[in-house]
């Protein structure tokens, strides 16, 4: 049974969103992996919400490009928290992505983190926190690499400093 779903609005978001995927498989969260479009199979959409819902996920992460749609589409069919992934495409540099998803109406949030791998990284750890609300165990994985990650900083600090 995935906790999360990572939905990607086509195969060509595969290596911006896979970052996503990997931090998941670091923290020992499941997941389910796929790619639905809001606009080319809303149909697929509904029921993969629909199903993964009823089978217990519990955060839905959606990446896509220019009109961005996903994640909207997604928030319209679950009360479950869904994180929007923008994904530059086209001519605007990612700025309609982001727009798209960040502006959503009053009652169906989206939780939008930053641009392409950055951006499926951190959805990846926010989903990681939601989840770590009712999981103490997984709420020590992620203090324990936040710690990892301060401890990088003191090395390379101390490291640099030694070079002076």
């Amino acid at each position: 049974m995935p906790q999360v779903a990572i939905f990607m609005g086509s195969k060509s978001d595969e290596a911006t969103v896979r970052p996503c995927a990997e931090v998941l498989d670091k923290l020992g969260i499941s997941y389910h992996f796929t790619i639905t479009s809001a606009h080319r199979t809303p149909e697929r959409t509904e029921k993969l919400v629909d199903g993964l819902e009823k089978d217990g996920c519990k955060v839905f992460i959606c990446a896509a490009g220019m009109a961005a749609h996903l994640a909207g589409a997604v928030a319209a069919r679950t009360i479950c928290p869904v994180i929007g992934i923008p994904v530059t495409s086209g001519n605007l540099g990612g700025m309609d992505a982001l727009l798209s998803t960040v502006m959503m109406p009053a009652g169906f949030p989206v939780g939008t983190v930053a641009l392409d791998k950055s951006g499926a990284r951190n959805a990846a750890w926010l989903a990681a926190q939601i989840l770590a609300l009712q999981d103490a165990g997984l709420a020590e994985k992620i203090r324990a690499a936040r710690k990892a990650m301060a401890d990088d900083v003191e090395k390379n600090a101390a490291e640099l400093e030694g070079g002076n």
